[in-house]
């Protein structure tokens, strides 16, 4: 039988995703859980791999087990023994799904969002899941120099250094803005990601907001293919994955 996982975890002190010799992982952690209560080696197979510090809302995944079990008490099993692993790693919901069903290679898009705290005054509740930006940030000029990204491009210029993707070309779906209180998040969508675009996409728009660029430098920036050109990556921890669609 194959399972289809949705997964919610707190990437501070994770190295991603994917599996690592040096450290704990989103990945390592569910293997070691479906591991304890089924007592097979089996591995699990995620939508996107997520890097170090990067948080998950709908983080998606897939594995296949040799007996068949009840799904309630799969999500049960694998959470108590996260627990017992201490791992900041929780799924939120197990589904049967085909045998030709694959987590990363069947989605259709992925969505994400990327949250900045706008105040002075240093967060301590959300310690590790925003970007705290202390002085006041112009969204109106964020939001027009997100209008240039929008739409099928090269975004060689938002492309992070190690990036195995074979085309820079991607096609950005959708990237809203929108402000609640103190809090400005990016809504972004595509049916995939090159490596570090989300954070770099912000980290430039950051830029546009705080008056370094002016909205029409992203077209610029974007025409020129070159990673030099943009602005710096936003930090990891204001990153999560919000949803993998299919």
């Amino acid at each position: 039988m194959r399972y289809k996982i949705t997964i919610e975890y707190d990437g501070t002190n994770l190295l991603g995703w994917q599996k690592q010799d040096e450290g704990v992982s989103v990945q390592y952690y569910l293997e070691k859980a479906l591991h304890g209560f089924s007592h097979q080696e089996i591995d699990v197979f995620g939508a996107g791999r997520t890097d170090a510090g990067v948080h998950a809302l709908g983080q998606v995944a897939h594995f296949d087990l040799e007996t068949k079990m009840d799904l309630f008490h799969i999500r049960e099993a694998f959470n108590a023994w996260l627990r017992e692993l201490k791992a900041p790693v929780t799924v939120l919901e197990v589904e049967n799904v085909s045998s030709d069903f694959h987590a990363r290679f069947s989605a259709k898009g992925r969505g994400y969002i990327y949250r900045i705290l706008n105040r002075r005054a240093p967060t301590v509740l959300l310690a590790n899941r925003v970007w705290n930006v202390g002085f006041p940030l112009d969204v109106d000029r964020m939001k027009a120099g997100a209008q240039y990204l929008l739409g099928h491009h090269d975004f060689s210029s938002f492309r992070g250094a190690g990036c195995q993707a074979l085309s820079p070309l991607k096609t950005l779906d959708k990237l809203e803005i929108i402000t609640q209180g103190d809090e400005i998040d990016f809504i972004v969508e595509a049916r995939s990601f090159l490596y570090h675009q989300v954070r770099n996409m912000v980290g430039t728009l950051k830029s546009v907001g705080d008056g370094k660029l002016t909205p029409e430098d992203v077209k610029i920036i974007l025409e020129k293919k070159n990673r030099a050109y943009a602005g710096a990556t936003a930090p990891a921890c204001g990153l999560y994955l919000s949803k993998v669609i299919y």
